[in-house]
């Protein structure tokens, strides 16, 4: 790979979250983030509070306000101290709501947060469905634009489509999977279809807190290149973070051949069946 006049170091952070203990996670997710020096940083799904809640009055104990939380207030320290970015899964709490977040950082200062759009199973329970749209954040210190999107989010193109085509040079995916193996390889697909890398941040362990739930989370964070190639990767079961360079060139070089590119070969006159079908459940709706 050549190097780039635009690049930057990105990291994913691959961790054990116990649950109900925000303040000891965030603490023991800083302290791992520390053991490498990158630009951007991203940390797992609820990496905060862990993940199996057992009803939603659960979810509200364990939720922060993405404003004033304290786990908020360490991952910005942590951002102004090693003068980066990053972006980190969280439990919202927002007036009545509860969301399955991700806060967005840049050098101490929120840039934003978002929501998860895609629940996955029992979440359907615990959280309100996200409301903030797909988002991409300008770190303009870099050079460089990052799209959020989280775990389930994957099995969505859409998803990762939607950020690409707002000019994310970097598909940020905090995670915490339990289908084994499919996510990574999706991501993989979806960091070549749209040409962007894409930084996978699972986590690992098992949380089983309830008659219904067994989760095994699956770790193998990753990072992949907008050519497929994996940059970096951990295994199932360790605690660690891991770095690589991202050449951004890559990302905004969009020619799948001399003669086709990634958008412009779009047939959007074409892709009417998802347009009527948005339209049509708003007219039910209304």
């Amino acid at each position: 790979m050549q190097e780039s006049k635009i690049s930057i170091l990105g990291a994913f952070v691959q961790m054990r979250p116990k649950f109900g203990e925000n303040s000891e996670n965030i603490e023991r997710a800083v302290k791992l983030a520390s053991k490498v020096r990158a630009d951007l940083y991203v940390f797992p799904e609820l990496c905060n509070s862990g993940y199996a809640f057992t009803s939603k009055e659960e979810a509200r104990q364990f939720s922060e306000s993405l404003e004033t939380g304290p786990s908020v207030q360490v991952l910005q320290s942590f951002s102004e101290k090693r003068k980066c970015a990053l972006v980190a899964g969280l439990t919202e709490k927002s007036g009545e709501s509860i969301f399955n977040s991700a806060v967005i950082i840049d050098n101490g200062r929120i840039l934003g947060t978002y929501r998860k759009t895609h629940l996955f199973y029992r979440e359907k329970l615990w959280f309100e469905p996200g409301d903030s749209g797909f988002k991409v954040f300008d770190l303009e210190r870099y050079g460089c634009k990052i799209g959020p999107i989280i775990c389930f989010d994957w099995f969505f193109p859409e998803a990762s489509r939607e950020v690409a085509v707002k000019g994310a040079d970097v598909i940020c995916h905090p995670s915490n999977l339990v289908l084994p193996g499919k996510a990574q390889i999706g991501m993989m697909v979806r960091a070549f279809e749209n040409r962007v890398f894409v930084i996978t941040a699972n986590r690992v362990g098992i949380e089983n807190r309830s008659k219904e739930d067994n989760f095994h989370f699956t770790g193998k964070s990753q990072i992949i290149s907008p050519t497929m190639e994996k940059l970096a990767s951990a295994k199932a079961n360790e605690s660690i973070a891991k770095v690589a360079r991202l050449n951004l060139d890559l990302s905004r070089n969009k020619k799948v051949t001399s003669m086709n590119d990634v958008f412009e070969d779009r047939r959007l006159e074409f892709y009417k069946a998802q347009y009527h079908e948005l339209l049509n459940r708003e007219l039910t709706n209304s």
